[in-house]
């Protein structure tokens, strides 16, 4: 809360107003979204690459039995096109975010998988999602969570559009396991990621706040909490190198 009343929203380590900061992270997107694929693979050595195959592989999809997957902030599609390519025929992806430049990105790449018919896309605001109540099998969410203004709405809206047994699946940066690293950890995060970004970019701002969202994001077993006050049942996580990431899940009972 400001001091003139005004409801607050954290943006990084700033505070903005409540309904500034989604046009905040819109900005953020569009700036990074032709380059954002490069970048993660830069900033994480290409261990996102591993992080999201996990991921996908824990969500353990059918090659046989319909399976309509909803992937929130899907951006580029690299979670969309993995869960394609283990799934069936009868596999679908409705892919959403609210960012139509990183839509266009994941548009772009979808001209080049051999099945796009099995893919749709949709400009979505994750808290107020145009989809019918018990829709999907899965929803799923990569590194897009933490820059949703209210967390808590868009679990909700998550388990809405479930159907009854289906599972919500979240993959996030998160905080270390490992004692001791954090200092080691922190000076790459605020000093080498920018400086990429600004290489790669030209700026290194959208990166700065990246990394700070990282930082104001709840721990893994507060995350959970919220996960488990929307409603879902038998919620838990796992930590991906060391803390670094971390996989939550819940389900609709």
């Amino acid at each position: 809360m400001s001091d003139d009343g005004t409801r607050t929203l954290s943006f990084g380590f700033r505070e903005v107003r409540e309904d500034e900061k989604q046009q905040l992270v819109n900005a953020v997107f569009s700036q990074v979204a032709a380059r954002y694929d490069e970048m993660n693979d830069l900033m994480s050595a290409g261990l996102h690459r591993l992080w999201k195959d996990d991921f996908v592989a824990a969500l353990q999809v059918p090659k046989r039995a319909p399976f309509h997957v909803l992937d929130l902030a899907g951006g580029t599609g690299d979670i969309a096109f993995r869960i394609l390519r283990r799934g069936g025929d009868a596999t679908r992806v409705s892919l959403a975010d609210i960012s139509f430049d990183m839509l266009n990105e994941g548009r772009r790449r979808a001209q080049a998988e051999s099945d796009p018919a099995r893919l749709d896309f949709t400009t979505a605001n994750a808290e107020a999602l145009p989809f019918a109540a018990n829709s999907f099998d899965a929803v799923t969410i990569a590194f897009g969570i933490r820059n949703v203004p209210h967390i808590e709405v868009a679990l909700r809206e998550a388990l809405r559009v479930l159907k009854p047994g289906g599972r919500f699946q979240c993959l996030e940066f998160s905080r270390l396991a490992i004692p001791g690293l954090e200092r080691l950890y922190d000076a790459y995060s605020f000093t080498v990621i920018p400086a990429v970004g600004k290489v790669v970019t030209g700026d290194g701002g959208p990166y700065r706040y990246l990394v700070e969202s990282i930082r104001r994001f709840p721990s893994q077993e507060r995350f959970a909490e919220m996960i488990r006050a929307a409603g879902f049942e038998r919620v838990g996580y796992r930590n991906f190198s060391g803390g670094v990431v971390a996989m939550h899940w819940g389900w609709k009972i």
